[in-house]
């Protein structure tokens, strides 16, 4: 018989505590089999007449419920059967709520999802002060609503415009935050936090109504629809209208409003399942599932080493991010090596900034902070590198300077210490060429900025060891990251689809189309930033660099439009000079009119959006099959990853390889067959694609 993840007992003094503890899982998620443990512990409270209140709590210690089990979303044929699992998740949440005592949430670490609307549905919440503990409906994320009520309970308790920006970011919320929103009664340490639930318990059930009234909110119809307004208008600025589950959200909200709770919960439901058919959810529910399996992988067939210090050559932009991630997120001490002390001042600087806006925000105090800063230190030589384990490089992209890097390290450091270098674009193998421990050496590619990115590209040359790829990935987990192992050849594999993506964003230009025309065809697209802006916050040096890389490795299919040489003639390297195809010294992001005199381009709208966001995102896919294909990436799910995370491509697309399944690979290959007719060979499918296309195969 399985065991209940749900199991009650009784204090003397009235108080029922019902816990909730997953079997065999790290994590408490909630499941629709437990539907019958639940109704089992109504029915047996129901005998207790003399009960007085009751507490639920976890029985996990670092969780109370992470959210609902999405696994079961799978399993749905249609929408009605994932109607019917919304409705089931709201008949038990209605029937906690209807209890006749006090029922008291008491919270500690993530109350995510489903887990947040269980704990609504009590008539109190009280939560511990740990900086685990975090409170949100994530369920945007996935494309979805909260299916349990959420979307109904939430306004009514903290506000409509509060309860709106929690369901349509999806973002988490800490103590504090919460209890100022009014999600939460109490913070309490988590040492008192039972007995802090108790005592509450047993005070008289608060009354709960949900009349219009309750809603935190202006009461005439012109106040409700500013609010509903601003909060899309908010929502669809980063979104723009690419996600249905934020238009879903808002018009649940507002028919529950209109037509009161039970009409409110029937829409919900109704929502939910129509969004669990809809290819947008199927495809972020990949991307979470992808990313879960991936928390579990080593990188490769070796334990990792442990690791307790981490020293960072270069103390720029990179570096900086790179020692936060490791001493702050990762917990190492941190010891930043450069050539100048000014250059470890930058790093420091950097760190202290970015803890700062924290402090500020009271996420940290100002002892935190200190404790902090005290995990980085610097020197401009290499004294106490002896002891390092792993060394990451973060200099200038230049080889002969990597590789004096090298044997530098190799000569300040021990026989088992790692050097990782962060190159994005030099094969890992041509820096290892004079190493003495080359099964030490790995590529550690981080994007910028560091503390913000999510991805980190693992790239092994032909002789590092098995324990070294376990151990930097390892690593880059602690630090945050997800990381995919990637061969090692030119552009590794996030650069080597972005370029020609790039190129063709260029081609564009170069041909007339005005330069916010072709950035706003992108966004609308789904990118987060569009290709010509891209251009101005990586660096047109930077690309001016790269290209040549893989012109030589990989073929002339590379080579730039004659763009990068006649911009940095100008001066024109993007942001950081002040100067790019933007203006960055107005309040206003504007288009530098100017640089159509320097392109010697008369800028005219001609192309569609449509046109130049299929004809920028082809030579990304056509990229990404040859790379699947070469083994540049192990998996169409590395590849779907790596895109997402490291240059935004819509997740609500799941990645390159999702969307050509998708659209079909034969209809890719078509697309290809024509733009080539239209704009050249640049665009002729590879082999890869068009075997597939007639074998009919899909990558998943």
């Amino acid at each position: 018989m399985t065991q209940s993840a749900f199991s009650l007992s009784y204090g003397d003094n009235g108080i029922g505590w019902l816990k909730i503890d997953v079997a065999n899982d790290k994590m408490n998620t909630l499941q629709a089999a437990f539907a019958d443990q639940v109704s089992a512990v109504f029915m047996e409270l129901s005998t207790h007449t003399d009960l007085k209140g009751l507490v639920v709590y976890s029985g996990k210690s670092d969780n109370f419920i992470a959210g609902a089990d999405i696994r079961m979303l799978a399993e749905c044929k249609t929408a009605a059967e994932a109607e019917a699992l919304a409705i089931k998740g709201q008949q038990l949440f209605t029937a906690l709520e209807d209890l006749p005592v006090h029922v008291v949430a008491a919270i500690h670490g993530p109350c995510l999802g489903g887990g947040l609307e269980l704990a609504l549905a009590c008539h109190s919440r009280i939560c511990t002060d740990d900086d685990i503990t975090r409170l949100g409906l994530p369920e945007v994320q996935l494309g979805l609503l909260p299916g349990s009520g959420g979307t109904q309970r939430l306004p009514r308790l903290i506000g409509v415009a509060h309860g709106l920006e929690l369901m349509l970011t999806g973002k988490q919320v800490r103590a504090k935050q919460a209890l100022q929103k009014g999600l939460v009664d109490q913070v309490v340490p988590q040492s008192i936090l039972l007995q802090a639930a108790e005592q509450v318990a047993l005070t008289a059930k608060p009354i709960r109504t949900h009349s219009f009234q309750d809603w935190a909110m202006t009461g005439n119809a012109f106040g409700r629809s500013v609010v509903f307004d601003q909060a899309a208008k908010k929502a669809q600025q980063k979104a723009r209208g690419c996600y249905p589950a934020i238009d879903a959200i808002l018009d649940t909200v507002k028919y529950g409003l209109e037509k009161g709770v039970e009409a409110g919960l029937e829409q919900e439901a109704k929502v939910f399942g129509d969004l669990v058919m809809t290819a947008e959810s199927r495809a972020l529910r990949s991307i979470f599932f992808a990313t879960t399996a991936m928390k579990k992988e080593l990188g490769a067939d070796a334990k990792p080493n442990p690791i307790t210090r981490i020293a960072v050559l270069g103390g720029g932009l990179m570096g900086g991010g790179i020692a936060y991630v490791s001493a702050i997120k990762a917990g190492y001490a941190v010891r930043i090596k450069d050539i100048t002390n000014d250059g470890i001042q930058h790093a420091l600087a950097y760190n202290y900034a970015i803890l700062n806006q924290q402090r500020q925000r009271h996420i940290i105090r100002k002892s935190q902070l200190q404790q902090q800063m005290l995990r980085i230190t610097g020197s401009t030589d290499y004294r106490g590198m002896v002891h390092a384990d792993v060394v990451i490089e973060a200099v200038f992209e230049d080889i002969a300077l990597k590789q004096q890097m090298v044997q530098e390290v190799e000569a300040n450091t021990s026989e088992h210490t790692i050097f990782a270098t962060n190159t994005s674009s030099i094969p890992i193998h041509q820096i290892a060429v004079n190493a003495q421990r080359p099964q030490n050496i790995v590529g550690l590619h981080y994007f910028s900025p560091v503390e913000k990115m999510p991805l980190v590209e693992v790239i092994p040359h032909a002789t590092t060891s098995a324990t070294t790829i376990a151990t930097v990935v390892a690593l880059a987990k602690k630090q945050g990251k997800t990381p995919i192992v990637v061969a090692d050849k030119a552009g590794f594999y996030v650069n080597r689809i972005l370029a020609p993506y790039v190129n063709e964003a260029a081609q564009i230009l170069l041909a007339g189309e005005p330069i916010e025309h072709i950035d706003t065809a992108l966004l609308n697209f789904g990118f987060p930033v569009g290709p010509i802006t891209l251009l101005d916050e990586v660096g047109v040096d930077i690309g001016a660099k790269i290209s040549p890389i893989l012109v030589t490795e990989l073929g002339e299919r590379f080579a730039p439009p004659a763009l990068f040489d006649v911009l940095q003639q100008d001066g024109r390297k993007g942001r950081k000079s002040g100067k790019g195809f933007y203006l960055y010294n107005t309040n206003n992001k504007e288009v530098d009119k100017s640089i159509y005199t320097v392109l010697g381009v008369e800028p005219q709208q001609q192309l569609t959006e449509v046109d130049i966001a299929i004809r920028c995102t082809l030579m990304m896919l056509n990229e990404a099959a040859r790379c699947l294909h070469e083994g540049v990436i192990k998996s169409a799910r590395d590849g779907d990853i790596g895109a997402i995370f490291g240059i935004g491509f819509p997740p609500f697309l799941g990645g390159p390889f999702r969307y050509m399944d998708h659209l079909g690979i034969d209809l890719v290959v078509d697309m290809m067959r024509q733009y080539s007719d239209s704009y050249g060979d640049r665009f002729a499918p590879c082999d890869y694609l068009v075997e597939m296309a007639q074998a009919e195969q899909r990558f998943y």
